[in-house]
């Protein structure tokens, strides 16, 4: 019983989110320490509640999970509506629902909420048979969720539902011009996209292209945080020593700028480890994902690497300015209850799927 106890469970995995989990604490009370606002008391707290969550969906499965994949997405709808009427706003996005003294971003679930979907959907259906209205029915699944949350506006999560789709799809097995169809649609559509862009994020973007564009408006957090980063060399400042992060050159530094924190303390070094706990914790979904054969659970594993994978580049990106300013966190680490919950309830789904393949 004990043996097949420890088959169930994939350490390397656990490991990871620990690690990354313990770091987040670290360098979260290094960006707030001096605001006293709380927030590593807050992050230990769903901490715990996260990891209770990562522990415990393997006892229930991700079938029985999979079974309840369609109520648990209309009721992601269902949040992100409630979002538009009586959502709090901050910085200008109206993301968060306050329910008493907790606050959560519905977005968050509903990316779980799509994935789900789609994986149940989509492994319901043989590829080889009436591929056009799968795929159109499995694309509206995931469009529904990505306008409520573009209308928030939160342009940097919707974006997230694109690499997530593109892989589940692959592995489900749809023909190849599906893919470049979509492609090719989504990049003729670009320029008109422009047009329903807001002021603020046509800035940003021009930004990009351009940070000394605006340098003390909206290219300043761009050109900051790439001197924090900068700053910290090779061995980094030292714990509690960066002066950008510290004082407050950086906006948003314990939740979206974490990283910052992280290379100006840390320096090249500490920052390598971090990638390298995150490529250890992709290495291990892409392992679970390719010894499992069952195809629902291989589209969960390849979607949930998708979408931890393109949080992280987007996130590290943004702080080296290779990537837009899009308000991404940085899974595992970033402050943040729904974030941390939600990649919990994600890497669960993951290691069910590792546990059921072990006894079976």
């Amino acid at each position: 019983m004990l043996r097949r106890l420890l088959n169930g469970i994939h350490f390397p995995l656990i490991i990871s989110v620990v690690a990354l989990a313990a770091i987040g604490i670290l360098f979260i009370y290094s960006a707030s320490y001096r605001d006293m606002g709380g927030y590593e008391a807050k992050q230990i707290f769903w901490i715990v509640v996260g990891l209770g969550v990562l522990i415990g969906v393997p006892f229930v499965g991700y079938r029985p999970i999979l079974s309840i994949s369609y109520p648990f997405y209309i009721l992601t709808l269902i949040l992100l509506v409630l979002v538009d009427f009586f959502g709090s706003k901050h910085l200008g996005a109206q993301r968060w629902l306050t329910l008493g003294p907790i606050a959560i971003q519905p977005s968050e679930f509903a990316k779980l909420g799509a994935l789900l979907a789609v994986v149940n959907f989509l492994g319901s259906y043989h590829p080889w048979e009436g591929q056009v209205k799968t795929v159109s029915i499995a694309l509206l699944l995931l469009v529904i969720p990505l306008f409520l949350i573009v209308k928030q506006p939160d342009l940097g999560t919707a974006l997230l539902f694109i690499p997530m789709s593109v892989v589940m799809l692959f592995l489900w097995g749809v023909r190849k011009r599906f893919l470049i169809a979509t492609f090719s649609a989504v990049a003729l559509a670009c320029p008109l996209a422009w047009e329903f862009l807001k002021g603020y994020q046509k800035k940003r973007l021009m930004v990009f292209l351009n940070p000394n564009l605006d340098p003390l408006g909206s290219g300043y957090t761009a050109l900051q945080a790439k001197i924090a980063v900068g700053s910290g060399g090779l061995w980094g400042k030292g714990y509690l020593g960066g002066t950008q992060s510290q004082l407050h050159f950086v906006p948003e530094h314990h939740t979206d700028f974490i990283f910052c924190v992280i290379g100006e303390e840390m320096g090249f070094l500490g920052s390598l480890l971090v990638l390298c706990l995150y490529g250890f914790l992709f290495h291990s979904i892409f392992l679970v994902m390719q010894h499992t054969t069952d195809v629902k659970a291989k589209m969960l594993c390849g979607g949930v690497l998708a979408l931890l994978f393109s949080h992280v580049m987007i996130n590290i990106g943004m702080t080296f300015g290779l990537m837009p300013i899009a308000g991404v966190p940085l899974p595992l680490i970033s402050y943040g209850g729904s974030s941390f919950i939600m990649t919990c309830m994600c890497l669960g789904l993951v290691l069910s799927v590792y546990k059921e393949r072990s006894i079976f």
